[in-house]
């Protein structure tokens, strides 16, 4: 009687996950050569075509989708196993920065508990500055943040697009003081925004001044102010200004992973957060 192979079905699972062999392979710390073989010895077991590749896609056939339900079922099972035989469950700590999480925490974490649900997750979101202090310090695993100054190191994620982003019905003209919705210091997006207005000469004020990255957008939603954006995280409803109104250009901006774990578990934890970050950074 054949058997199902953990290893594999978890190749399949990270494929189905993060729509590709090489962000599937950077979650597995190995090759896409080596996934594209797990994959391939698991239909061959089944006997079934489970993913249709192409140069620029992989998407699940019928046959994929309705196994995978089944994948998941076997992959929870086998982690609840191997919980039950440690006593002590460990914990892996995130910092990330409010600007750099955006739409994609949400999938981020599900998918994150998905490959790694032996952890427990403490994320902590703030400013890029204060995450990397208190990474410094001892009080996180890793963080995900903006590049900061000159600071080297780290891993990069995405590279992210800056822009002015109101509501079609802001009730502003150009010569007017622009509002601005944006986060409290020490927040490196105001910083740079501010820095821009004052260096073309255009007078701005702080209409609203949130705690958050998702106070700020309700407040451009609203149509109280423009709020400097990364084009990755400003919702539809939003359209970018500067180019219509002649806003200075803002700099782009990186988003870097930085971690000091050595645990296998927390690393391989850590390789899945980066792969899909990556995945969604890229479908954005």
């Amino acid at each position: 009687m054949s058997t199902l192979d953990i290893d594999t079905v978890q190749a399949f699972l990270l494929v189905a996950e993060l729509q590709g062999f090489t962000r599937a392979a950077e979650a597995l710390g190995t090759t896409q050569a080596a996934v594209s073989m797990k994959l391939q010895r698991l239909e061959s077991l089944l006997d079934k075509r489970l993913v249709e590749r192409s140069p620029r896609a992989v998407a699940l056939t019928a046959q994929g989708a309705a196994f995978l339900p089944y994948a998941r079922a076997l992959m929870e099972a086998h982690d609840r196993a191997l919980a039950s035989e440690t006593p002590v469950r460990q914990t892996l700590s995130l910092g990330i920065s409010d600007h750099a999480a955006g739409p994609e925490m949400v999938p981020l974490l599900e998918r994150l508990h998905a490959v790694s649900s032996q952890l427990a997750l403490s994320v902590t979101i703030g400013f890029s500055r204060e995450m990397l202090d208190a990474y410094d310090g001892g009080a996180f695993d890793a963080v995900v943040v903006r590049q900061e100054g000159s600071r080297r190191g780290g891993e990069k994620l995405s590279e992210d697009e800056f822009g002015w982003f109101a509501a079609r019905r802001l009730a502003w003209r150009r010569g007017e003081t622009l509002p601005l919705a944006v986060l409290a210091p020490p927040c490196g997006v105001r910083a740079q925004a501010i820095r821009a207005l004052d260096k073309a000469g255009i007078a701005w004020s702080e209409r609203f001044v949130g705690g958050g990255v998702t106070a700020v957008v309700a407040a451009a939603s609203a149509g109280l102010a423009v709020a400097p954006l990364a084009r990755r995280i400003a919702p539809p409803n939003l359209v970018d200004i500067g180019p219509t109104e002649a806003l200075p250009r803002l700099s782009s901006s990186k988003v870097m992973l930085h971690s000091k774990v050595s645990d296998p578990a927390k690393r391989a934890a850590l390789r899945a957060l980066a792969a899909t970050f990556r995945s969604l950074a890229d479908t954005a």
